[in-house]
């Protein structure tokens, strides 16, 4: 995410208004969880490419073998989804874990034209390996981190990730759109004279949908998509 015009002063509010001895306002401490993310994100890339500068893998094949270690075998469509990417990079780092022997293709009994993807023995050990190291590095440097606060952590960038994937779909919009329609729809009919706004094809009135509309936003937790 990149950081828009004005973004400096957006969390600067919340910052000054708590040293003034008022609260910050929700959306205020929101934005300055965001306008971290990306930065701590870039710094997680680097200390991991760094990690991984002996075993011939990225950050992006770190990603990979995680998913499929936690999820199993899966397609890359289903790996390009549970990971919040486009296919091809996921493509690219497959093909690159194939290279190295650390995954392999297998047969889709659900699908004939699609294929899974599996980590082989080699993958499964290199991804504990490396994990194993990051775990005690985390023990090491963030022991001092309730573990309550980590929770809280991750249910806020939970919330976050539900919320902006509704943006990102346009959920948000369409629902509007869909009650706008409705509410028009609505004051037609009550003004058709017992014609109810009846077109002459279905008797629906002109411009209905019938899909249904978008649900409401709601917490789901670690729903993935």
């Amino acid at each position: 995410m990149g950081m828009p015009e004005g973004q400096e002063g957006a969390a600067v509010r919340g910052t000054e208004g708590e040293a003034a001895g008022e609260p910050a306002a929700t959306e205020d401490l929101l934005y300055d969880v965001i306008r971290r993310l990306w930065p701590l994100h870039r710094t997680v890339v680097r200390a991991v490419e760094r990690e991984l500068a002996d075993t011939g893998m990225t950050a992006g094949e770190h990603a990979l073998l995680d998913a499929l270690r936690t999820e199993g075998p899966r397609t890359v469509p289903q790996l390009a989804r549970s990971m919040g990417l486009d296919r091809q990079p996921v493509q690219r780092w497959v093909n690159h874990a194939a290279e190295l022997g650390l995954v392999v293709t297998a047969p889709n009994p659900a699908h004939r034209r699609s294929s899974l993807i599996r980590l082989t023995a080699e993958g499964t050990a290199a991804i504990r390996g490396v994990q194993q190291f990051e775990a005690t590095e985390l023990r090491q440097r963030l022991a001092d981190l309730p573990a309550e606060d980590v929770r809280t952590t991750l249910h806020v960038l939970d919330r976050l990730g539900e919320e902006f994937r509704h943006l990102a779909n346009g959920s948000r919009v369409q629902r509007e759109e869909t009650d706008s329609r409705g509410s028009r729809d609505s004051r037609g009919s009550e003004g058709s004279n017992g014609s109810n706004g009846s077109n002459r094809s279905n008797g629906k009135p002109e411009g209905h949908d019938d899909r249904p509309a978008p649900p409401p936003l709601m917490r789901k937790g670690r729903s993935g998509e």
